[in-house]
């Protein structure tokens, strides 16, 4: 199973490094694609000086910072490109651990979505504030209320994609960024008839840079999702179903 890790940046020099490092380690015959949204702090420059030296590592970048949806979907493009059979989404600031990815590459064997779930069991966070922990759940909820579907996680950005699947949907529709990126991604998947899975992770706060949550990421958020949600019910279309792990 040819295997490529999509990792998004934007001023991530600090983590980044140790990022690729443990990739590279627990899984060293999958590639990884570093998309930067020309960091101002070098990590784009960093991300070649390690490419020019290991030939697992690529690098794809981008004039300005364009957001994560964005940033994801020019790493599906260069995927598909290149005939990988999966790709994985991975934060770049360390939150996602390099300890779980085994276990969803194994999960993206049988599923065309395998997602990196918090909140099933066995899966947990770490070094979070309360306000954050209510602000996932709750919104997660919502979600599976809005669409009627019962993925626990719908917001995770640790997840894998088969491109079979990624070949069927309209990727130059999406528009969504941040958090309702990957909501509507899962959304999309359920709607082709795709498979998914929900595998346990531990969720680590980024100990290094800063967060690029913000208000209108959340806003962004609960009006589409909300939006769809009214399409769901008066448009006829009935909840999809995920099977889980």
């Amino acid at each position: 199973m040819k295997a490529l890790i999509i990792i998004p940046t934007y001023n991530e020099i600090e983590s980044l490094p140790r990022q690729v490092d443990g990739v590279r380690h627990i899984a060293p015959d999958v590639d990884i694609v570093v998309v930067d949204d020309g960091s101002p702090d070098g990590t784009g420059e960093w991300a070649d000086r390690r490419a020019a030296t290991d030939d697992h590592v690529f690098v794809l970048h981008r004039a300005a910072k364009q957001g994560l949806g964005a940033a994801y979907l020019a790493g599906f493009s260069w995927a598909l490109e290149r005939d990988y059979d999966v790709v994985v989404e991975m934060d770049a600031d360390g939150s996602h651990r390099a300890e779980d990815l085994p276990r969803i590459l194994a999960q993206s064997e049988s599923y065309d979505l395998v997602i990196g779930s918090r909140w099933v069991p066995g899966g947990s966070v770490v070094n979070w504030p309360s306000h954050r922990k209510f602000l996932s759940t709750n919104a997660n909820r919502y979600v599976r209320l809005a669409l009627g579907v019962p993925i626990k996680d719908a917001t995770a950005g640790f997840r894998s994609y088969r491109t079979p699947l990624l070949r069927q949907l309209a990727l130059a529709q999406v528009e969504s960024q941040g958090y309702c990126f990957q909501v509507d991604m899962a959304w999309r998947v359920l709607l082709a008839g795709g498979s998914v899975s929900e595998v346990p992770i531990t969720f680590v706060e980024r100990d290094a840079g800063a967060s690029k949550m913000s208000g209108a990421i959340i806003r962004e958020a609960l009006v589409k999702v909300t939006w769809w949600g009214v399409q769901r019910v008066f448009g006829g279309r009935r909840g999809a179903r995920a099977q889980g792990a």
